[in-house]
């Protein structure tokens, strides 16, 4: 499956639209990574367990995108949008979205 987050995929023509196309997750913080994230407030620092909450946040929207335009007949989704939105306190959803499409070589 080609993923691009612009409208072409250079050496490739679509051939057929199929539509919108979205995976998304809800994660919530970890009440332990809150005590040390409130450390590096204090101290400075990336906060790394959220870093990677987000990562596998990401990773696991784009496989429900992914799930989601094979289903559907596509081999590519392009125009690939990330969004992030507040659910509940301590919990977020992150959304993956863009059109799959069938595309050939040129």
């Amino acid at each position: 499956m080609l993923i691009s987050n612009i409208e072409v995929i250079p050496n490739k023509r679509v051939v057929e639209h199929l539509g919108l196309v979205q995976g998304s997750t809800v994660r919530a913080k970890h009440a332990g990574k809150d005590i040390m994230a409130g450390f590096k407030n204090i101290f400075g620092g990336e906060l790394g367990s959220y870093t990677e909450l987000l990562q596998e946040s990401r990773d696991e929207a784009v496989q429900r995108m992914q799930e989601q335009a094979q289903a559907i007949g596509a081999n590519a989704v392009i125009n690939v949008r990330f969004s992030t939105s507040a659910i509940a306190a301590g919990a977020s959803e992150i959304l993956a979205y863009g059109t799959a499409v069938v595309v050939q070589d040129t």
